[in-house]
């Protein structure tokens, strides 16, 4: 019985390592031309259901932060630029903001401040003054933004991205980086951006993962405010 046992767990042993050592088979994408990934990896983005961005650039010197969860015409997160934040949701075709005193400032004077302090506005996310911050909530127009500037693009071939295979296409003249995954679909991973005046990184996670966005109670409507 105990060789036997042996022989059992030696075997079961070799069945393991063999299984750990295959992985995830590559889908293809390091040996293609870099326009044709970068095509695989819009087509990706534009076809999946949800997305979680986390987004640190610097832009003009002046440093942008969001942290987003998107699915389709609903969304929530947090934006900022040079220190002024706001918090954001989109359901369906209504957005919604709630922002620090200083971009309540910054967005309507001293008076909007301080009637808007610790409340969410509410308007149209199709036309109107909030329909800016509504554009970065579709994933497909997002990823088309922050891909659609570059210049002469190579393909780096397989690489690693904090711990994920991915292949890495590069903008030498502009410094930047798209890494697109390895295995699986091709969805994309992150931009990394190295130029001065446009440095910092667009990190893409959490593809299809369920999102639940409920629209803030008791929001202030923008078209009444206005007179609208």
């Amino acid at each position: 019985m105990r060789v036997a046992s042996l022989a059992f767990v030696a075997t079961a042993a070799t069945l393991l390592a063999a299984c750990g050592s295959s992985g995830p088979k590559s889908n293809g994408e390091a040996s293609k031309p870099p326009a044709q990934v970068l095509a695989d990896a819009k087509q990706a983005a534009t076809s999946a259901a949800a997305v979680h961005v986390i987004g640190r650039l610097a832009a003009s010197g002046q440093p942008i932060r969001i942290d987003m969860t998107t699915s389709g015409k609903d969304a929530k997160g947090t934006m900022s630029e040079n220190g002024i934040s706001f918090d954001f949701v989109r359901v369906g075709d209504k957005v919604y903001i709630r922002g620090s005193d200083a971009f309540w400032k910054d967005f309507g004077g001293a008076a909007a401040a301080q009637l808007l302090h610790g409340r969410w506005l509410v308007a149209s996310a199709t036309k109107g003054p909030l329909a800016s911050v509504a554009t970065i909530t579709s994933i497909g127009r997002l990823f088309q933004q922050a891909s659609s500037s570059h210049g002469k693009l190579t393909n780096g071939g397989e690489t690693t991205y904090r711990g994920q295979k991915v292949v890495a296409i590069r903008d030498p003249s502009k410094g930047g980086t798209l890494y697109v995954a390895a295995t699986g679909t091709p969805y994309p991973i992150a931009i990394v951006r190295t130029q001065a005046g446009g440095s910092g990184a667009v990190v893409f996670d959490d593809w299809n993962a369920s999102v639940a966005v409920k629209a803030p109670k008791d929001a202030v409507d923008l078209s009444k405010l206005s007179g609208g």
